[in-house]
C-alpha cells in the first residue's frame, strides 16, 4: 500500500498546496489512483493553470465562429455554402526531444483526431518546427527523426502536408519545438460535441488497445527537459497511422447513424481526461469498468489504464438501445468497440476494476473551468531587454559597394532560416487528395481546395521568435500580422487563428513576462484583423541549459478564397513587367537574419512595425487582387527585399533588374517608365544593408503589367500606402542589381536549394 501524503503528490508533480486542495475537495485523502488522476488533469498541459487567466483576454468569439474557443476539441468557423472549417494546432515538444520519430508522428496523429472527433474530415496538415544549430550532430538527428515521423504518419494516414515553417536557433538545441496543425471540413449540422449526456447511455471505448506507452505524458509535458528525461520513455506514445485511418473512416461513418451522443479522443491524460471533460461538460458522471478496456499488456493497474496515452483511441457515448448500429460500423472497419460503462447523473466518475471501486472523483473538480486551480503568476521585465535597447544601427558598418553586396547576398540566401526547406518538405506527401493547388505555383499561404463549396482555404503557420524575444508585445503582433499578410497576398480573407504558445518555465518571472506581453500583443492584432482565437495549446517548460527557448507563440491562421480566380502566386512571369515594393521602407536591420547570423549580434531591436499601416496594406493588397491588377505578390520577411526578389524569380526562372536608388527613365537602354505618380519614396541616404536585408514589417513586393500600373497607383494613393519602384522582370533569367550583373536565376536557385542538403550528414 502506497502512503499518500504531500511528498507522494510532489513526486507526481503536484504541489503541497494542490495536495491540500485535493483533500479539501474530496473531503478525504485521495488514494494513489485518484491522486494520479489529479496529477494528469491538473498538469499545465491539461488545466492551463498558469495561463488561463491571460488566455481569457484573447478575442474568442465573433466573426465566422460557430463555437467559442475551448468549447470543443478544435475551432469551428463558417466558410459558407453550408460548410465549416475545423482547425487546431498543438505541440508535441517534449516527446520529440526524447524520441523524435514517435514524438513527432504521434503529434500529427493526435491533432488529426481532434479534427475528426468533431465529425470533420481532415484535408490538410501543417507544422512549425524549431531546432538548434544545423551544424550540430544532435540537431541533425532530431531533425531527421522529426521529419521522418511527420512524413511517416501523415503520408500513411493520407492527409497532405501542405505547408509550415522551420527555424534553426541555438536556444532550441536541448528542447526542439514540434507544433502540428490540422485543418478539416464538415457540413454544418454534422458535427459532434465532446459531451456526455443521458442517464444510462452506454459509454464505448473504440480503437486501439491500451498499453503502457504514454503513461503520464501530460505531466511529462509540464516539466523541464533534463538529463534524466531520457529515462521517461514510457511517456512517449507509439502511433499507428493505418489504424488511425480506419478509425477516421469508422468515426465519420458512425456519426451518420445519428446514434452518437458525444465523442472525444483520448489524447493528453488518456481515459481520465476524456471521461472527466465529457462528463463535466454535460453535468453528468460515469460508471466505468476498467477491466473491460481492451489492453495489449497484461495486469495493467487502474492508474495505468487511466493515464495511458496510447494512440488511436476514442471515447464515445451512444444512445441506449442503438448499440448494435455502432458495433456494426466498427466491426466493418475491424476496430475494437467495447462497452465499458454508462452515464450517471451524480457527477462522479466511478472507476471499478473487477467489481472493486478504484477511484471516485467529481468530474467537475478535475477540469479546466471547474475545480482545477488557476494561478496569477508574478512577472518582471527581463534584464536582457536593456541590451536590446542599447543596440545602435550606427555601430554596424554598412555594405560599402556592389561587390560586398553580392558577397553578402550569397551568404544570406544560404542561411538555413532563409534557404529552401526542400530536403524537409520533399519527404511529405503534399498532393494526396488533389486539393493542394500550390505545388508548382506557390503562394505566400498554402491554398487547399474545398471541392464541395467551389472555394479554397488559405492556410499558414507563422512566428519569428527572434522578434518576440526582442519585444514580446510587438513580436506577437507581427506573428499575427505576417500570417494575415500571407493569406491576403494569396488572395484570401483571414477569418481566424489557432495558436501554439511555446514558452519556458512559467514560474520564472522573466519568462512569464514574455508570455503575458505576447498574449496582449496577439490579442490586439487579432482584434485589428478580425481573426478571433478558436483555440490552441500552451506549452510551457521549454528550456535549454542556459534558460528558456525564445518565446514562440506560433500562429496557425485560416482564410477563405471565395473566388478561385483571386488565387495569387509569388512568382514573376514573362508578362509581369514592373516590380513594386508596397509599404513603408525603414532604415532598420533589427532582429534580421543579416544582423543575427552574419554579424553575430544576439540583441537588437524588433523590426519596424505599425499595426494600422499593416492593416491598410492588407486592405490595399486585397483590393488590388480583386481588381485583377496584380500578377504576383510576395511579402517581405526573412532575408528582406533581396530574399523576396530571389524567391519570386525562382518560381518561373524569370530574372529581374532592380534599381532602387534611381528613377526609371525611358532613355535607359532597357527601357523604363516615367510617371509623376511614381516617386521612389526611398531616402537616397538609406543604408544598403537596411534596404536589401532589413526586415521591417508591412511590406509586399508585387509585379504588375504595364497596362494595370495606373490603377495600382490610384489605389495606392487612395489607401495612403507608400511605394517604391524596384525594377522589372527579365525573360532572359539574368539578375542585375544596381546595374551590376549578379548572375543568373539558376545559379542563385542552386545555392538556395542545396544549402540545407549540404549540411545534412544524418539520413
Amino acid at each position: 500500500m502506497i502512503e499518500i501524503n504531500a511528498k507522494t503528490a510532489q513526486e507526481l508533480r503536484l504541489t503541497e498546496d494542490e495536495f491540500q486542495l485535493i483533500t479539501e475537495k474530496l473531503g478525504r485523502t485521495p488514494n494513489f489512483t485518484e491522486l494520479c488522476a489529479f496529477s494528469g488533469m491538473w498538469s499545465e498541459h491539461c488545466s492551463y493553470k498558469n495561463s488561463i487567466k491571460w488566455l481569457k483576454t484573447l478575442p474568442r468569439s465573433g466573426g465566422r465562429m460557430l463555437v467559442e474557443a475551448g468549447e470543443e476539441n478544435a475551432g469551428l468557423m463558417d466558410i459558407g455554402n453550408n460548410y465549416g472549417v475545423v482547425f487546431k494546432i498543438e505541440s508535441h515538444n517534449h516527446p520529440s526531444a526524447i524520441e523524435p520519430f514517435q514524438g513527432a508522428a504521434t503529434g500529427v496523429g493526435g491533432i488529426q483526431r481532434d479534427i475528426f472527433t468533431m465529425g470533420a474530415r481532415p484535408i490538410a496538415s501543417l507544422n512549425s518546427l524549431r531546432f538548434g544549430n544545423i551544424e550540430d550532430a544532435k540537431t541533425q538527428r532530431l531533425l531527421a527523426g522529426v521529419v521522418h515521423g511527420i512524413g511517416h504518419y501523415g503520408n500513411c494516414f493520407g492527409v497532405p502536408t501542405v505547408g509550415g515553417e522551420v527555424y534553426f536557433e541555438e536556444c532550441y538545441h536541448t528542447n526542439p519545438l514540434v507544433n502540428a496543425m490540422s485543418v478539416g471540413i464538415v457540413k454544418i449540422g454534422d458535427t459532434v460535441s465532446a459531451t456526455a449526456l443521458g442517464e444510462g447511455n452506454p459509454v464505448f471505448y473504440v480503437g486501439s488497445a491500451t498499453g503502457k506507452d504514454g503513461i503520464g505524458g501530460a505531466s511529462f509535458a509540464s516539466a523541464n527537459i533534463t538529463a534524466e528525461s531520457t529515462e521517461e520513455l514510457p511517456a512517449v506514445q507509439v502511433g499507428d497511422p493505418f489504424q488511425e485511418k480506419k478509425l477516421l473512416e469508422a468515426c465519420l461513418e458512425v456519426i451518420q447513424t445519428g446514434a452518437v451522443v458525444g465523442m472525444q479522443d483520448m489524447g493528453a491524460a488518456g481515459i481520465i481526461c476524456s471521461t472527466a471533460e465529457m462528463s463535466a461538460k454535460g453535468g453528468v458522471g460515469m460508471h466505468i469498468d476498467l477491466e473491460k478496456v481492451p489492453t495489449r499488456q497484461q495486469n495493467m493497474k487502474a492508474w495505468e489504464l487511466l493515464l495511458s496515452e496510447s494512440q488511436e483511441r476514442m471515447l464515445m457515448v451512444v444512445e441506449k438501445g442503438r448499440e448494435a448500429e455502432v458495433l456494426k460500423v466498427f466491426d466493418k472497419w475491424d476496430l475494437s468497440c467495447s462497452e465499458v460503462g454508462h452515464v450517471t447523473t451524480d457527477g462522479i466518475l466511478s472507476f471499478y476494476m473487477n467489481g472493486i471501486l478504484e477511484a471516485a472523483l467529481p468530474a467537475h473538480e478535475l477540469v479546466l473551468g471547474g475545480g482545477a486551480p488557476q494561478y496569477d503568476r508574478e512577472y518582471s521585465e527581463p534584464e536582457y531587454l536593456k541590451k536590446i535597447a542599447a543596440f545602435n544601427i550606427n555601430d554596424i558598418p554598412d555594405i560599402k559597394d556592389d561587390e560586398e553586396l553580392l558577397s553578402v547576398a550569397r551568404q544570406m540566401i544560404q542561411i538555413p532560416n532563409i534557404a529552401s526547406k526542400r530536403w524537409i518538405y520533399t519527404q511529405y506527401d503534399s498532393m494526396v487528395g488533389t486539393g493542394n493547388v500550390g505545388t508548382n505555383q506557390p503562394s505566400d499561404a498554402s491554398i487547399v481546395l474545398v471541392k464541395e463549396t467551389g472555394k479554397a482555404l488559405a492556410i499558414t503557420t507563422d512566428c519569428n521568435s527572434k522578434y518576440v524575444f526582442a519585444d514580446p508585445f510587438v513580436g506577437a503582433q507581427i506573428a499575427v500580422a505576417e500570417a494575415a499578410r500571407n493569406i491576403v497576398c494569396s488572395g484570401g480573407e483571414p477569418i481566424g487563428i489557432t495558436n501554439c504558445l511555446n514558452f519556458g518555465n512559467p514560474y520564472q518571472p522573466e519568462v512569464y513576462y514574455q508570455f503575458v506581453q505576447a498574449i496582449k500583443g496577439m490579442g490586439d492584432a487579432c482584434r485589428k484583423f478580425n481573426t478571433p482565437v478558436t483555440g490552441g495549446n500552451v506549452s510551457f517548460y521549454n528550456q535549454h541549459p542556459e534558460g528558456a527557448v525564445y518565446p514562440t507563440p506560433t500562429i496557425g491562421m485560416v482564410g477563405i478564397v471565395d473566388d478561385l480566380e483571386d488565387i495569387t502566386t509569388i512568382g514573376f512571369t514573362e508578362d509581369s513587367e514592373f516590380i513594386i515594393l508596397l509599404g513603408k521602407h525603414v532604415n532598420d536591420i533589427g532582429s534580421s537574419e543579416y544582423i543575427h547570423k552574419l554579424k553575430g549580434i544576439e540583441y537588437s531591436n524588433v523590426p519596424y512595425f505599425d499595426l494600422d499601416e499593416e492593416f491598410r496594406l492588407h486592405q490595399m493588397i486585397s483590393k488590388l487582387i480583386k481588381a485583377k491588377v496584380l500578377v504576383s505578390a510576395h511579402d517581405v520577411s526573412e532575408g528582406g527585399v533581396m530574399g523576396t526578389l530571389m524567391e519570386s524569380s525562382f518560381v518561373n526562372n524569370i530574372g529581374f533588374k532592380a534599381l532602387p536608388f534611381e528613377r526609371y527613365d525611358e532613355d535607359k537602354e532597357d527601357g523604363g517608365y516615367e510617371d509623376e505618380k511614381l516617386p521612389d519614396n526611398v531616402d537616397l541616404d538609406m543604408r544598403q544593408d537596411a534596404f536589401w536585408f532589413g526586415e521591417s514589417q508591412g511590406r509586399v513586393i508585387v509585379s504588375v503589367k504595364g497596362e494595370n500600373l495606373t490603377e495600382l497607383l490610384n489605389i495606392r494613393d487612395e489607401m495612403g500606402i507608400r511605394s517604391c519602384l524596384l525594377g522589372f522582370a527579365k525573360n532572359d533569367s539574368s539578375i542585375y542589381i544596381n546595374n551590376t550583373n549578379f548572375g543568373t536565376v539558376a545559379e542563385w536557385k542552386t545555392l538556395y536549394n542545396q544549402a540545407i542538403e549540404k549540411k545534412i550528414t544524418v539520413h
